[in-house]
């Protein structure tokens, strides 16, 4: 079987303008957006000599004083955020105001709450403008691929997954401000990813404890969730944000990794961060590879190419009109998965998703 760990580019065509200039879009959404030789013609942050250095080392164009200036910006078609949840949804409504732009990039989590996803979702749809979601982890090659065995019936019906992390995030500073931290902010990428995989749930359950490192205030460390799917699929997410102790000398193994099993096989792999390597992927099927483990190959990773896929999804949907792959509806789902493991680890018990309402 051939398969296609990174999707092919079939749109280039739009002016993007960046707003937000911390890690994640220095080093992985403007990496993977000029490997990919998309159009980014100007940037803005909360503080322009961050933005300055930024432009300078990527050769943008043109430095706003303010995220808003940028999205005034008459020659900016697509909006690209990358800053904070609770900063987020305004930015949002002003570049869905805005008629030189055509569509928004926003960050996950899309919002603080559900309610304010589910606004921000009708507020779009209403103003005929596409804001999608950066659920990045869709595009990592290994979950790709996956997906394509999976559709493709080679591991037969799919009985049991999991993904567990046992890795340290970087928590960025403006979490301290939140009560909900790696449910939201951790835990949503493997959530999305088995929605991603298997549709959604029928139901959750999930347990928390603090996690010892995090020394500041929060209602979830690790984490561990099980769902249930309409198929029978039962699924276990967890994120192990402690992962060890940590002291000068200790060999750490931080790592992610996932498994699905089948009536007729077996896939396995890991997801590249926290080690900077491409991820990977080994599967076993009676169907196609006489129960012989099979390895795939790719040296592009999930931390900066998967950003390569979510632009070019935006910018092929602003082109043709269709629906985005990543679709801020979609994404109300993931959050909806979220707000259901939450009420689960309050209340104690088994939540199913229409007890959450996302209409």
């Amino acid at each position: 079987m051939t398969f296609e760990p990174d999707p092919q580019i079939r749109c280039r065509d739009y002016a993007i303008g960046c707003i937000g200039a911390g890690m994640i879009m220095a080093e992985c959404h403007l990496a993977a957006y000029a490997e990919a030789g998309f159009k980014v013609t100007a940037i803005a942050s909360r503080t322009k000599a961050n933005a300055r250095k930024v432009a300078d080392r990527w050769k943008i164009r043109t430095v706003h004083d303010t995220p808003e200036d940028l999205i005034a910006d008459p020659s900016v078609e697509i909006v690209d955020i990358a800053y904070p949840p609770d900063l987020q949804p305004d930015l949002i409504r002003k570049a869905l105001a805005a008629p030189n732009v055509k569509a928004i990039l926003a960050q996950k989590p899309l919002a603080l709450s559900l309610e304010e996803a589910k606004k921000l979702r009708d507020e779009a749809a209403a103003a005929g403008k596409i804001l999608s979601v950066n659920q990045n982890m869709r595009y990592d090659q290994s979950m790709r691929v996956l997906k394509q065995i999976i559709d493709g019936g080679e591991l037969g019906e799919v009985v049991f997954a999991q993904i567990d992390m046992h890795a340290i995030p970087h928590w960025q500073g403006f979490l301290e401000g939140y009560d909900r931290l790696t449910l939201s902010n951790m835990s949503v990428h493997h959530l999305d990813a088995l929605r991603f995989l298997f549709g959604n749930p029928d139901e959750v359950t999930s347990l928390t404890r603090p996690d010892p490192r995090t020394t500041f205030e929060h209602s979830d460390g690790i984490v561990v969730s099980t769902l249930r799917f309409p198929s029978g699929v039962v699924a276990v997410s967890l994120e192990d944000v402690w992962s060890g102790p940590r002291a000068e000398g200790y060999e750490d193994d931080q790592h992610i990794g996932w498994r699905v099993e089948g009536t007729e096989g077996v896939a396995k792999g890991t997801i590249g961060w926290p080690t900077g390597a491409p991820s990977t992927l080994s599967y076993a099927s009676q169907k196609t590879t006489d129960g012989k483990w099979v390895t795939p190959e790719w040296e592009t990773m999930w931390f900066p190419h998967a950003f390569i896929g979510v632009m070019e999804q935006l910018q092929h949907a602003v082109k043709t009109g269709e629906a985005p792959a990543l679709s801020v509806a979609d994404n109300v789902r993931t959050m909806a998965l979220v707000e259901a493991a939450y009420r689960s680890i309050d209340e104690k018990r088994t939540v199913a998703l229409s007890e959450i309402k996302i209409d």
